[in-house]
């Protein structure tokens, strides 16, 4: 079996969309992908509604929480995927090249919960595949 891939998923707070993210990458692409996420900013903790989407679909959520990008700034990155625009015009330069991808969501922070599941579904819909092909999986 070949080696895991490393995505990193970036956004601001992460705290909703890179986190939703991170968890579906890491269940929808198991054995080929490690998913890990960080914020520009991130907030204090994972959003309350970001952690009932992902329960409601059956998604783990355990170790989800918010981390700043220099906390995984010395993992061996193969793919960054920002999907907030914030997060698109700050991203880091990285130690070495690393192909990078932008996949916007709409931002569910503060909204209700029919709204987390909306972007988690959309997550779900669009970035596996995207992630899957850009790594030629």
């Amino acid at each position: 079996m070949s080696e895991l891939k490393t995505v990193l998923v970036l956004c601001t707070g992460n705290s909703c969309r890179s986190q939703m993210a991170e968890a579906i990458l890491n269940h929808e692409l198991a054995g080929q992908v490690r998913a890990l996420s960080a914020g520009t900013l991130p907030q204090p903790k994972v959003a309350d509604g970001a952690i009932a989407a992902l329960k409601a679909a059956g998604l783990p959520t355990d170790g989800l929480h918010p981390k700043t990008i220099d906390a995984v700034m010395d993992e061996h990155i193969d793919l960054v995927v920002t999907v907030c625009d914030n997060a698109k015009e700050s991203c880091p330069i990285f130690p070495r090249p690393v192909p990078r991808m932008h996949v916007p969501f709409h931002d569910p922070h503060g909204e209700p919960l029919e709204s987390f599941i909306r972007v988690r579904d959309e997550i779900r819909e669009q970035l596996v595949s995207v992630v899957r092909t850009a790594l030629e999986l």
